[in-house]
């Protein structure tokens, strides 16, 4: 087992691989990766959206890493963007080292972990990026695919304020520095496949947020899968109880379904 940190300089932030080691016994081929983004506003990184998730990819067959990226006053000046962007080529420039298929390499995120792993796919080229990508190939950054849970995605009206004001770095934000993250409004043909679910009755990052962002890949032609459940409350994970903290709310038998539906769809993307 390959489980170590690893600091993706000259940010703040971590990856931390959980990988089968491949001996010469073993002989495995290349294995898809999956970079693991924990939610949590923008304000802290939730564990139960973390190991819980990257070891059920990692018993499905996947090469999986978790990303700690800055959060509270780090989270400003497109800090996490360029974290998760730096995750991404480690993850392609390491394939060899990870036994990772380098052509397969997922984001999964959680709320603001979600709009972070959306951000990977969406903002891949965005110019804040020059400064930590140097002259590597261009796209080395782009996830393949991405995977969000209740994710956050707008700043408009049905915007998680809070996480919207921790990346504009204040509290008072106008609609233009909320609109540079409002990932609905950069969605384009170069946008990555993308497994999207939610919950209707989701009160703290309302369904809209899902919806707006299949809606602008429609417009782009970009294929998607959206799963909405009927009931349930924010930060559900893996909706059984390893992630449900003792909470009889976090335990949601019809939504569990949703890593075994995101696992299937990964398994079966073409890049």
């Amino acid at each position: 087992m390959i489980c170590e940190t690893i600091k993706l300089t000259p940010t703040e932030a971590t990856l931390t691989p959980i990988c089968l080691t491949n001996t010469a016994e073993l002989k495995m081929t290349p294995r898809r990766a999956v970079i693991v983004c924990p939610g949590g506003g923008y304000s802290m990184l939730s564990d139960r959206e973390a190991e819980p998730i990257a070891t059920q990819f990692l018993a499905a067959g996947f090469a999986t890493f978790i990303l700690r990226y800055s959060v509270k006053e780090g989270a400003a000046n497109y800090t996490p963007l360029k974290q998760v962007a730096l995750a991404v080529k480690y993850v392609r420039e390491h394939a060899a080292d990870f036994n990772v298929d380098p052509a397969y390499v997922f984001t999964c995120g959680f709320s603001a972990g979600g709009h972070l792993a959306a951000s990977a796919g969406i903002l891949w080229d965005a110019p804040e990026l020059k400064e930590v990508l140097g002259d590597a190939p261009e796209g080395i950054n782009r996830p393949t695919g991405m995977i969000l849970s209740y994710p956050v995605i707008t700043a408009g009206e049905w915007a998680h304020k809070g996480s919207i004001r921790k990346l504009c770095g204040r509290e008072d934000f106008s609609k233009e520095e909320g609109d540079r993250f409002s990932l609905e409004l950069h969605v384009n043909d170069t946008t990555p496949p993308t497994f999207i679910w939610h919950t209707f009755n989701d009160t703290c990052v309302p369904v809209q947020n899902s919806l707006l962002l299949a809606e602008a890949m429609t417009a782009v032609k970009v294929p998607f899968e959206l799963h909405i459940f009927p009931k349930g409350p924010h930060g559900l994970a893996l909706c059984n109880e390893q992630t449900a903290k003792g909470s009889e709310n976090m335990l949601n038998p019809h939504c569990e379904c949703w890593i075994e539906l995101a696992i299937k769809w990964a398994k079966e993307l073409n890049a």
